[in-house]
């Protein structure tokens, strides 16, 4: 049996922001092949579902501060994952009882960091940085109207590297609850786009007014479609972040971001751009269940 946590990842209350599933593999019970993790993720049924390893054997969950992590969604395995990230951590803090203040996650984008800070936990990710779009990728503009239909857009970018994300910024006009009226068609952009290029389509907006229960003005606003991982809209999503931050960032001429993505749930989170071409993303995190996989 695995020890398996259910964790609302980048929300301060149950039934907000994005729920990941979290698995404990003790290196003992290894090896579980691509094949098994991938149905693990499939029958779990969110949009990612992380699994945590030890780095060498005999390494211990409640006292280590270094693993493996992996992520898959039901349908493929992702290199990149910010609340399954955070997911992962929170597990291991909260309900392994680990009492590291920082933890390091070896991964498919390299070595990420987790750490406590206050009721939160920051993320330690690289940036990916988006960029116009070349003539190369204009077949691309194709999935532009079916996701935003008839609002102006002010411009469209490309995160094609590592985590192959769309970026359409709207006119600053729009509003917040134009962007939460968005109902893509998955089949539809799945026919546009056979997800060689993009995995998935950022739609950002500024902040304009929008603000968070306390009053606090968010910077940004976005929703996050990705049809191409099995996902047709992706609660909130730490890996569009490392997009949107350094794009936001050079828009406004700030270092530090606050941002709401706008999906049914919600969630918000931190964004603060480091000068090593890196990121910091802070949110809550709240486990809902906790059990055992029967594997």
């Amino acid at each position: 049996m695995l020890r398996i946590y259910t964790v609302d990842a980048f929300a301060s209350v149950a039934f907000e922001g994005n729920p990941a599933g979290v698995c404990i593999i003790d290196n003992e019970k290894l090896p579980f092949d691509d094949t098994k993790l991938q149905k693990i993720a499939s029958e779990v049924n969110l949009s990612e579902t992380a699994f945590i390893s030890q780095v060498t054997d005999g390494g211990d969950f409640k006292v280590g501060d270094e693993f493996n992590l992996r992520w898959f969604t039901p349908t493929n395995e992702v290199p990149l994952c910010g609340h399954g990230t955070l997911g992962a951590a929170a597990a291991l803090f909260y309900c392994i009882g680990n009492n590291s203040s920082s933890l390091k996650f070896h991964t498919l984008s390299g070595t990420l960091l987790a750490r406590r800070c206050n009721d939160e936990i920051v993320l330690d990710f690289p940036l990916n940085e988006p960029t116009p779009m070349t003539e190369d990728d204009k077949d691309l503009m194709s999935l532009v109207q079916p996701v935003v239909g008839d609002l102006s857009v002010h411009e469209v970018q490309l995160s094609g590297s590592t985590v192959k994300k769309l970026l359409i910024r709207l006119n600053d006009k729009v509003t917040r609850s134009d962007l939460e009226k968005l109902s893509p068609d998955p089949r539809e952009l799945l026919s546009l786009h056979d997800g060689s290029k993009i995995k998935s389509i950022i739609v950002t907006v500024a902040g304009n007014e929008a603000t968070d229960d306390t009053r606090e003005k968010y910077d940004f606003l976005s929703r996050n479609f990705a049809p191409w991982h099995g996902i047709p809209e992706d609660p909130v999503t730490g890996s569009a972040h490392t997009v949107l931050g350094p794009y936001w960032s050079e828009k406004l001429g700030k270092k530090e971001l606050y941002a709401r993505q706008c999906s049914k749930r919600g969630g918000n989170i931190r964004v603060k751009l480091r000068d090593d071409s890196r990121v910091d993303l802070s949110g809550k995190a709240v486990i809902v269940m906790e059990g055992s996989l029967r594997v």
